[in-house]
């Protein structure tokens, strides 16, 4: 058998989720993400403001100089 992973973006689309596994009989298991909600929310900030032309970019040549 195949393994299925899905990333719901909402609290809506995970309860739809596991009521469609629940209804069909089929075994799920979930998974807490190891990362504190916080500093995950930071990170996508950071990478949004780079997609944006904001931040600073260093050569990899200059990180020791």
């Amino acid at each position: 058998m195949e393994t299925l992973i899905f990333r719901p973006k909402t609290k809506e689309q995970l309860s739809a989720l596991k009521a469609i596994a629940r209804a069909l009989k089929v075994e799920f298991e979930t998974e807490k993400s190891p990362y504190d909600p916080a500093f995950v929310k930071k990170i996508l900030h950071g990478r949004e403001d780079v997609k944006n032309g904001k931040g600073v970019k260093v050569a990899v040549e200059d990180l020791w100089k």
